[in-house]
């Protein structure tokens, strides 16, 4: 016994060696990965950090792009509607430039109406203003007289016009 006792015990020693260098490599697998951990970690943080940076930095692109859009667009709405008002304000003088008299053809109608207003005067003093109608059958002139006055001519046939 004394020889399979110490296979035995050799046995148990290398068993004790190879659990000792198991667990030694477990502990330096474990200290490993914490390691391989932090450096995962510590790259995914940098890499998150460097995608996060360039896309805020394209969204601050983004921004600018569309802020130059906006600007175009309302100076494309501005030109617009200059370009339109200039356009209606041209229309609208050229039919009053057309359609209007001018100043010497405003002076001249004011003439005429001044020299149609005088000639009016006139005829009422005249008598312009009597009934003047067209009677009987064949529509021949009259006119309306004032019978309370009386008669002139050689024959009387001479009647006073009713002024109204």
């Amino acid at each position: 016994m004394g020889d399979e006792a110490m296979k035995l015990g050799l046995l148990m020693e290398a068993a004790q060696a190879q659990q000792r260098l198991g667990q030694e490599s477990l502990e330096r697998l474990a200290a490993h990965a914490r390691d391989l951990e932090s450096i995962v970690r510590e790259e995914i943080r940098r890499t998150v950090a460097e995608e996060l940076g360039s896309v805020a930095g394209e969204s601050r692109q983004a921004a600018q792009a569309l802020q130059r859009m906006r600007r175009a667009a309302n100076m494309r709405v501005l030109l617009w509607t200059v370009s339109i008002a200039a356009v209606c304000s041209a229309v609208a003088m050229g039919e009053a430039w057309w359609l209007l008299p001018s100043r010497q053809e405003i002076a001249a109608l004011r003439a005429r109406r001044d020299a149609l207003a005088a000639n009016v005067a006139r005829l009422q003093a005249r008598g312009g203003s009597i009934d003047l109608r067209r009677c009987g059958n064949p529509g021949r002139l009259c006119v309306r007289v004032d019978r309370q006055s009386p008669a002139y001519g050689a024959d009387a046939d001479y009647l006073i016009v009713k002024d109204h």
